[in-house]
């Protein structure tokens, strides 16, 4: 009698999935990053931001948002100074 060793991959990589967590997508790292600029955030958000997403996509998507935020800001005051 032949052994399947087929179902055995499986269990082992749905526990493989299991173990490691989702990382996060781009659309996470820009909610996260909006949010924490009004100062609102859910403390379960936070820790699960803190577990997917990388640090150093924070900080750049942060830097970035900085950035529009600063130039939308000056288009608004040229064209109300105007």
């Amino acid at each position: 009698m032949r052994l399947n060793p087929l179902p055995k991959v499986r269990e082992a990589d749905k526990r493989h999935e299991a173990e490691t967590p989702n990382k996060g997508g781009f659309l996470k790292l820009v909610k996260a990053v909006f949010w924490s600029f009004f100062g609102v955030r859910r403390r379960a958000d936070l820790e699960s931001d803190a577990a997917q997403l990388k640090p150093l996509h924070l900080i750049a998507a942060g830097v970035i948002g900085a950035v529009l935020f600063i130039v939308v800001l000056l288009v608004v005051l040229r064209a109300v100074v105007r």
